[in-house]
């Protein structure tokens, strides 16, 4: 129980240093596809708490290590944002990283640099105690979340040979233990009519009707979704219509409507294409699952499924037992265990690679993607003591 008064004592004097670590990751815009500039301080804070390797891949991914053991555990921060939104709808600047009132203020301060500014303490912490046990510790500042949840620890993964034992994704939960969430794919469907005349439209066939058919269906088909006790229900909601006609005095002969489906547990991927297939029977139409690839700012190229697998670990799990045992330990008191709303980067690292993974970070969800984002300096404190806590039970 030592080393657990140790780690309070150090988290509540490095309290100040989390939170200007975080300004300064704040204040560093940093959309998807665009991270080289977090990127770099977040390699320089690495450097300077006295991590034993900090370098970057050729996705960009940061990955600092800390010990050189046989059993891998990993902490997980993606380091992109999404844009600023109206300006009008915030107090502030929204890249201030202003320290005020015991929060840090600014785009990513929840979602999720809160998380990453809290593993470089705990790194800290865990090199000043000494910290010499059989374990290998990795603290990702993964890159494209936003665009594509996954696809970095997918590159991780099969790319680099990184296969931890279980991983601490650090996205926001407001210093809950997390233990999984809802899947979710993208799809387009394609409607192929047949144009004429708009003058005479009995002569051709209108992808935009075709479309608008299929559009009432899915509405109807978001209210008969499973649900799951744990993770609720199932979604589909459009998101865009697109339709092309050779004319506005034409019949349109394509039309198209993307989807967003969210997949509770049991829904996979077959089984939501089929839900639409049998939607769009006798129709001369097709449906898409997308596909994402784009260059990162290191000038790779790399891609995956637009396809986000559901992912659940069980109450009773190992790694869960531990994360309320690290939690009680510090804090004299039981963590809620719950689930995320939103998706994380455990779509790939659980939900294709089958890796446990426990859920734990700084700053409230409800607060992601909003305009006033901010962070309590408290919880960043009790992240940083929580992740090196952790190295010490698993």
């Amino acid at each position: 129980m030592l080393y657990y008064e140790k780690i309070n004592e150090l988290a509540a004097q490095y309290r100040n240093y989390t939170a200007e670590n975080l300004s300064r990751l704040i204040r560093c815009k940093s959309l998807s596809l665009d991270e080289k500039l977090v990127q770099q301080e977040l390699m320089r804070q690495m450097q300077k708490a006295g991590f034993d390797e900090v370098r970057m891949d050729k996705l960009g991914n940061v990955i600092g290590r800390i010990g050189n053991g046989k059993k891998i555990l990993a902490f997980d921060a993606h380091m992109d944002t999404v844009d600023l939104g109206n300006r009008e709808d915030w107090n502030y600047d929204p890249l201030c990283g202003t320290i005020e009132n015991d929060h840090v203020l600014g785009r990513g301060s929840v979602d999720q640099k809160g998380g990453a500014a809290a593993f470089v303490t705990a790194g800290r912490i865990l090199k000043e105690l000494a910290w010499d046990r059989d374990l290998t510790i990795y603290f990702v500042g993964s890159v494209i979340e936003e665009d594509c949840d996954g696809l970095c620890w997918k590159y991780i993964v099969e790319e680099e040979g990184i296969k931890p034992d279980v991983v601490v994704v650090t996205e926001p939960t407001n210093l809950n233990i997390y233990r999984g969430h809802r899947g979710r794919m993208e799809m387009q469907v394609h409607f192929y009519g047949l144009s004429c005349h708009g003058s005479a439209p009995e002569r051709g066939k209108n992808a935009i009707y075709m479309a608008s058919k299929v559009a009432l269906e899915i509405e109807k088909l978001n209210d008969r979704l499973k649900d799951d006790p744990f993770l609720g229900k199932g979604s589909v909601t459009i998101s865009e219509f697109v339709s092309k006609s050779p004319s506005l005095c034409a019949v349109a002969d394509y039309a198209r409507i993307h989807l967003d489906r969210r997949l509770t547990w049991g829904e996979t991927k077959d089984s939501a294409v089929s839900e639409i297939n049998e939607l769009i029977q006798g129709m001369k139409a097709r449906v898409e699952v997308l596909h994402y690839e784009e260059q990162s700012f290191t000038g790779l190229r790399y891609g995956m499924e637009k396809y986000y697998p559901t992912w659940v670990i069980p109450e009773d799990h190992q790694m869960i037992q531990h994360g309320v045992e690290a939690f009680h330990n510090l804090f004299n008191e039981g963590p809620v265990v719950d689930k995320w709303t939103f998706s994380t980067n455990g779509v790939t690292i659980n939900g294709l690679y089958g890796i446990p993974i426990i859920g734990f970070g700084p700053g409230n969800e409800v607060l992601a993607h909003a305009p006033n984002e901010n962070v309590p300096v408290g919880h960043l404190e009790k992240a940083s003591a929580f992740y090196a806590a952790l190295a010490y039970v698993i």
